[in-house]
């Protein structure tokens, strides 16, 4: 594995370990070179469905894309790195239930907006204003209306 440092290709590693239920390996490495540590990742590459997005392109799924919505989502919010990669493992696992080559980009977006209501309020206001488009602040308030009934409800 190349080191993130000095680019050497060669590392030794110091410790392995399973995490996130068993589906991922965390392995501390040193490098060989410059002997600084670090840590990678190791995962099952899982064959993950194609995004058609509204315009009819196609596109491979990317977790770093819905990682990074829901960290702009979610800035400045109490929300935990580890409570962020949750919902993105939660939304690859119905994604590879569903069984299918292909899936439209609405029902990720529709996905992320239900995990995000459970972790955050303002979290899920935040990304829905983006992803649904609002045209006023009537259509805004519109959806901050339902979220309130339907937490008393």
């Amino acid at each position: 594995m190349k080191c993130p440092f000095c680019g050497h290709l060669e590392d030794k590693v110091i410790d392995s370990r399973t995490a996130k239920e068993g589906d991922v390996i965390r392995r501390r490495r040193e490098c060989l070179k410059c002997e600084r540590r670090f840590t990678s990742y190791e995962r099952i590459e899982e064959v993950m469905p194609l995004v058609v997005k509204k315009d009819g392109r196609r596109e491979p799924f990317d977790r770093q894309k819905i990682l990074r919505g829901l960290e702009k989502a979610c800035e400045k919010r109490a929300v935990s790195i580890e409570a962020r990669e949750e919902a993105v493992n939660n939304l690859e696992r119905k994604l590879l239930a569903l069984g299918v080559r292909e899936v439209p980009s609405t029902w990720i977006g529709e996905e992320v907006m239900n995990a995000l209501k459970d972790l955050d309020k303002v979290a899920y206001v935040r990304f829905a204003s983006v992803y649904r488009q609002f045209k006023d602040i009537n259509e805004l308030m519109d959806e901050v209306k339902t979220l309130f009934e339907k937490r008393r409800g």
